[in-house]
């Protein structure tokens, strides 16, 4: 900690894992400053960008992130990509702390024949899309064909498969990007198939999300009756499993009464079905798939065992949701099997297993891709807690002494470095919420580089 002033602590990353970190470091007995960091100019991370825009309560979250803002000692630097515009060495020479929480930001691969084809996406390449990220405005998603599908069991998936099933009426009153909404409402899809390796007991959707897509206004949901009837060991697992699994098994067999209503489009769920190749010469024709049964493996968990039955789909795009990793940042030591910054409990530690002195990550890059927005506060919170005691203890007293607001800012100038205040970023929220009032809508996204950053020089100056 430097003698002159507060300790000064960079956040990279303003998804939730970091403004939870922030509030727990800004709510300290200790006097500290924190520069939140993020490579877009737009903080929020994925309530912002990877949240549905039919999720309007989720993104409201970010009222809370708002008052984390307001609070003494908070500064935004969006437009500032640690790795890129600077090393990690550099950004922890310039403060006496740095908490990584970038989230993971690819995805897992299935490694299976057609997966590069054109038409075969990463369902986070199509969310990021229709949510504005401005990373992806230039893709193109062929919607014309009859069938879609999804591969995964997770709320990613559904969220997928539920937006390509939304109407004018249900996608108006988000932020859904006008091109998106044209190109989901003109789509020549009747069916979204929505595969599943292992069975319903081992979804990894949550019941809110089940329930929704048998809400939808246009579309039927179709589960086969069969796949809900259990074997011992799933039947087991159930009596076993927390009261959200219990509820999704409840909505997914009142689905499968159902008799379909003859919608525009149909969710079709199948489960204990995995992908074996992506059929198409030029581009995606039809999927490829393999039917299953479950075995309980070594570790008590069931697990997918294929059979000889296989079948081909035909579809005319297919989206990838089987999870996401992480990715390294040059100079932070990184667990190449887990995906992860290597640590113990938020400090981030060498190959050896020693921590290191002043480096931190809270959030998907600590702790892997799983849980919902709420985990990373107490996830958040552990790492701040390790920072905490380390300034207490004087364990930080061997690393560098942070600089000054000013320096740091002095050091982006010189690097040409055009970084984004919060200011920056209430001006594009301002922008954006005029267009929306316009339209009937939360707001209208700006949603490239350059809108975004032009929106943002109106309100130049650090906050």
């Amino acid at each position: 900690m430097s003698e002159q002033g507060p300790l000064r602590v960079a956040v990279v990353g303003s998804g939730p894992a970091g403004f939870y970190a922030t509030s727990h470091l800004l709510g300290a007995e200790l006097a500290i400053e924190v520069d939140l960091i993020d490579r877009l100019p737009t903080p929020w991370g994925l309530v912002r960008l990877g949240v549905a825009p039919d999720h309007p309560k989720i993104k409201a979250v970010s009222r809370a992130f708002e008052k984390i803002a307001s609070r003494e000692g908070f500064r935004f630097l969006g437009n500032v990509d640690v790795g890129k515009d600077l090393t990690s060495t550099e950004l922890e020479a310039l403060y006496d702390a740095v908490v990584y929480c970038v989230g993971a930001q690819t995805d897992r691969r299935l490694g299976i024949p057609g997966e590069d084809l054109p038409g075969s996406w990463a369902a986070t390449e199509f969310v990021a899309w229709y949510n504005g990220h401005p990373d992806y405005q230039h893709l193109s998603f062929d919607l014309t064909g009859e069938r879609a599908v999804v591969i995964g069991n997770g709320n990613v998936a559904i969220d997928v498969a539920r937006m390509l099933a939304l109407t004018a009426d249900e996608l108006g009153p988000t932020d859904t990007t006008g091109e998106a909404i044209e190109a989901i409402v003109g789509s020549g899809i009747q069916e979204i198939l929505m595969l599943g390796r292992r069975g319903p007991v081992q979804g990894a959707f949550t019941p809110t999300e089940v329930q929704e897509l048998g809400e939808l206004a246009d579309a039927d949901v179709i589960v086969d009756p069969s796949d809900l009837d259990l074997d011992a060991a799933s039947e087991a697992e159930l009596a076993d499993a927390p009261g959200t699994t219990k509820r999704n098994i409840d909505l997914l067999r009142e689905f499968s009464t159902r008799t379909p209503a003859g919608s525009s489009r149909a969710i079709r769920l199948q489960f204990f079905a995995s992908p074996v190749a992506i059929i198409g010469t030029e581009r995606v024709e039809g999927i490829e798939i393999v039917h299953n049964e479950l075995v309980v493996g070594d570790d008590g968990r069931m697990r997918a065992v294929p059979t000889d039955e296989r079948e081909t789909v035909p579809c005319g795009i297919v989206f990838r949701s089987v999870g996401y990793l992480g990715v390294p940042i040059s100079g932070v030591p990184f667990d190449d099997g887990r995906a992860t910054f290597r640590n113990e409990q938020g400090r981030v530690c060498d190959d050896a297993g020693a921590p290191r002195n002043g480096t931190y990550c809270a959030g998907w890059i600590k702790r892997g891709p799983t849980g919902v927005i709420g985990t990373n506060k107490k996830d958040a919170t552990e790492t701040a807690e390790a920072l905490l005691d380390d300034a207490r203890s004087g364990r930080l007293a061997d690393g560098p002494s942070g600089k000054t607001a000013s320096e740091v800012d002095a050091f982006l100038a010189e690097r040409s470095i055009e970084a984004v205040s919060y200011r920056g970023w209430e001006a594009i929220d301002a922008v954006e919420r005029e267009r929306g009032e316009a339209e009937g809508r939360p707001r209208v996204k700006l949603a490239t580089w350059d809108e975004l950053l032009e929106a943002a020089r109106d309100a130049a100056g650090a906050r």
